[in-house]
C-alpha cells in the first residue's frame, strides 16, 4: 500500500493544486466518504498486525505487572479468558489457586520442569525408553518424557490447528498446561510462528470489537466502535474491501443487514430451483413426475415403468389424439387448473427475479472491473500521462478519484437492484418513485464510466501528445471532475432516499419533499389521487422528483470554449441541459 492510498484511507486525500479548484475535487473526497460511511468522522480504525501485536503485548505486559506473574504464564491466562484483562484481574484476586486450576497453571520452579542435573534413568511414557533424568521434560507435573517425544507431541499439535493453545501434558488424566515456555524450547522456528499467528488470531476473535477483513488474501483487522450511532456498519480496508461489519457481507448500504441476509439466501436457496421445474416442467398426468420437453415434437412419452403418452400443450391422453389439434382457445373466465395456474405464478416470479439479478450481479462485474482498471491507472497509467503532458502524478490524482467514485456508485447500484426486489406490490407509487431515482443515478455512472474508460484511454495511448494538446487535456480534466461531481450528487440522493424508506412517498403517492408547492396544490393532488385520476398524479409525482436531483454548476465561457475546442462541446452541453 502506497502513501497515497494510506492518506486517502486515513480521510485527508486533499490536494494542494489550484488549477483544478474548478473541478471541485480538491475538497471533495470528504464528499465521496461520506457515501460510503455516512459521515467523515469514521467510526472504525484499520488495525495491520504490528498493531495488534503491539496491543496484545499491551495486555500481557498489564497482567504481568499486576499479577507479578511471568509473561508466559500471563499469555496462557489470557488466553483462557479469552483476553479480557479485567475479568482475568477480578477472578485472580478472588481465588488464585482455582484461576491456576482451570488453566493448567503448576507454580513450580523451571528447573522442575527442565531438569538439568541427574544421574538417575526414567523410562518415557511415549516412547518406553529409558532416558537420563536430565534429557526429559514436564508441565511441572510427576509426568516426564524425552525430549524427543516432546518435540513430536509439540509439532504435531500445531500442525494439527489452534487447538495447541490449550495443549495439555500427554498424560490423559493429567490437566497441566504446555505453556509457551516449552513451546519455545521444543518447537521449530516456523512451529513458532505458526502458534503465534495462532494466538494473534484468537486475540481478534474474541474480542467484541474487532474482526479480520474477509478480503481475498487480507491480513488487516478492523475495529469498529458500535458505540457511535453512525447509521452505517459499512467499512472499507486498506486492501480496498467493503463490507459490512455486522452481517460480514459485501458492504451494502443504503440496504439493511436483513434484507441483504434474504437476497443472498434466495441467490443460494433451492427454491430457485423449486420455482424453475414450476415454470419449465409439467408433471405427466399419470404418475405426475415432472417432465421437461427436449424435443420439437407435441408426442411425450413417460420414462419407464411409467411409460404414459400424452400431449404437452393439453395434457391428454395421445391415444386418438394424433392427427387432432388442441388449439381451441379457453374462454375468458372459464376454469383453469390449478397446476396451470402454478406455472404461470412461476414464471413470472422466476421473470421478475430474473431482471433484478442479472442487474445486480452485472454491477458487480463492473465494479471489480473498475477495481482492476484503476491499479493498472494507479501503477502504469498515471506514469505515462505525467510524462506526456509534463504534470506531477499529484496533480492527476483526479482520475484516481473518479474510478473511486465509479467502484462506490456500482457498489451502491448494485445493492439498490436487491432493494427493488423486495419493494411491496402494493406499493406503486414508492416504486415509480424509486425507479426514477435510481435511474437518474445509474445515468449519470454510465456517462462517467464511459469518461473515465473511453475518453482517457485517447489520452494515455498519446504517447507523443501530437494529437492532443495540453489544453485539451486540461478541458478532460474539467469535464472528468465535473462528471464526478455530479454523479456523486445523485448517488447521495438515492442513498439518501432509500434510507429514509422512500418516506418522501406519502400513502397516496405524493412526494413530500421541501420543493413540494403549496398546500393547496397538495389538497388538489390528493383529491385527484381520491378521484382515480392516476395519470395526472404520476406525472406530477415524476415532475416532484426531478427536484431531488442535483443542479449542475454551469461551465464559464472559458471552459465551454475550451471544451470546444476539444470538440467536446456537444457532450457538455447536453449534460448541462439534462441535468439542469
Amino acid at each position: 500500500m502506497d502513501a497515497e492510498d494510506q492518506d486517502y484511507y486515513d480521510d485527508v486525500f486533499d490536494s494542494d493544486d489550484d488549477d483544478d479548484a474548478d473541478c471541485d475535487l480538491d475538497d471533495g473526497t470528504d464528499d465521496y466518504n461520506a457515501l460510503l460511511n455516512s459521515t467523515t468522522d469514521k467510526s472504525y480504525l484499520v488495525l495491520k498486525e504490528d498493531d495488534l501485536l503491539q496491543r496484545q503485548q499491551q495486555d500481557v505486559t498489564q497482567v504481568t505487572t499486576v499479577l507479578s506473574i511471568p509473561k508466559d504464564s500471563a499469555c496462557m491466562m489470557l488466553v483462557r479468558y479469552n483476553w479480557d484483562v479485567n475479568t482475568l484481574n477480578e477472578a485472580w484476586f478472588q481465588d488464585e489457586a482455582k484461576v491456576r486450576g482451570t488453566v493448567g497453571l503448576l507454580d513450580v520452579d523451571p528447573s522442575v520442569k527442565f531438569p538439568k542435573t541427574g544421574k538417575g534413568f526414567v523410562d518415557c511414557g511415549i516412547c518406553f525408553d529409558s532416558i537420563r533424568k536430565c534429557d526429559t521434560a514436564s508441565c511441572g507435573c510427576d509426568h516426564s518424557y524425552c525430549k524427543t517425544c516432546w518435540k513430536f507431541y509439540v509439532a504435531t499439535a500445531i500442525d494439527d490447528g489452534p487447538g495447541c493453545l490449550n495443549l495439555r501434558c500427554p498424560e490423559p488424566s493429567c490437566d497441566a498446561a504446555v505453556g509457551l515456555d516449552m513451546i519455545n524450547v521444543f518447537a521449530t522456528v516456523e512451529e513458532k510462528k505458526r502458534y503465534h499467528l495462532f494466538m494473534l488470531r484468537t486475540y481478534v476473535e474474541v474480542n467484541k470489537k474487532i474482526k479480520w477483513c474477509p478480503g481475498p488474501g487480507c491480513e488487516y483487522a478492523i475495529e469498529f466502535d458500535d458505540d457511535v450511532d453512525m447509521g452505517s456498519y459499512d467499512v472499507s480496508c486498506l486492501c480496498k474491501y467493503g463490507f459490512c461489519w455486522k452481517c460480514m457481507e459485501d458492504a451494502h448500504r443504503p440496504l439493511d443487514c436483513e434484507t441483504v441476509g434474504k437476497w443472498v439466501l434466495k441467490n443460494n436457496a433451492e427454491a430457485e430451483n423449486t420455482n424453475w421445474i414450476l415454470a419449465y416442467t409439467k408433471p405427466c398426468p399419470k404418475c405426475k413426475r415432472s417432465i421437461e420437453k427436449n424435443h420439437g415434437c407435441m408426442h411425450m412419452t413417460c420414462r419407464a415403468p411409467c411409460g404414459f403418452q400424452f400431449c404437452w400443450l393439453c395434457l391428454g391422453p395421445y391415444v386418438g389424439h394424433d392427427g387432432r389439434a388442441c388449439n381451441a382457445y379457453a374462454k375468458e373466465g372459464g376454469h383453469v387448473p390449478e397446476a396451470e395456474r402454478q406455472r404461470e405464478m412461476a414464471k413470472k416470479a422466476i421473470e421478475r427475479y430474473t431482471h433484478y439479478y442479472e442487474r445486480w450481479a452485472a454491477n458487480e462485474k463492473s465494479r471489480k472491473q473498475a477495481l482492476s482498471d484503476l491499479h493498472k491507472i494507479e501503477t502504469v497509467d498515471l506514469k505515462k500521462l505525467s510524462l506526456n503532458y509534463r504534470q506531477p502524478e499529484t496533480q492527476l490524482q483526479f482520475i484516481v478519484d473518479a474510478w473511486l467514485q465509479i467502484v462506490e456508485c456500482r457498489r451502491v447500484l448494485k445493492w439498490t437492484y436487491a432493494y427493488g426486489y423486495y419493494i411491496p406490490k402494493e406499493e406503486e407509487a414508492k416504486k415509480m418513485f424509486f425507479e426514477y431515482v435510481q435511474g437518474e443515478a445509474e445515468s449519470g455512472l454510465e456517462r462517467l464510466h464511459r469518461c473515465a474508460e473511453k475518453e482517457l484511454q485517447t489520452y494515455i495511448i498519446n504517447e507523443d501528445a501530437a494529437n492532443a494538446s495540453e489544453d485539451q487535456f486540461t478541458c478532460f480534466r474539467a469535464k472528468l471532475c465535473d462528471l464526478t461531481t455530479v454523479t456523486r450528487s445523485y448517488f447521495e440522493n438515492l442513498v439518501r432516499a432509500l434510507e429514509n424508506g422512500l418516506s418522501d412517498v406519502d400513502s397516496h403517492g405524493l412526494y413530500q419533499g421541501a420543493a413540494g408547492g403549496s398546500s393547496s396544490n397538495a389538497r388538489g393532488q390528493k383529491r385527484s389521487a381520491q378521484a382515480g385520476e392516476s395519470s395526472i398524479r404520476r406525472s406530477d409525482v415524476s415532475r416532484r422528483m426531478r427536484t431531488l436531483m442535483p443542479t449542475r454548476r454551469p461551465l464559464d465561457d472559458t471552459q465551454r470554449h475550451a471544451a470546444w475546442m476539444a470538440g467536446e462541446s456537444s457532450s457538455n452541453d447536453q449534460l448541462g441541459d439534462q441535468d439542469r
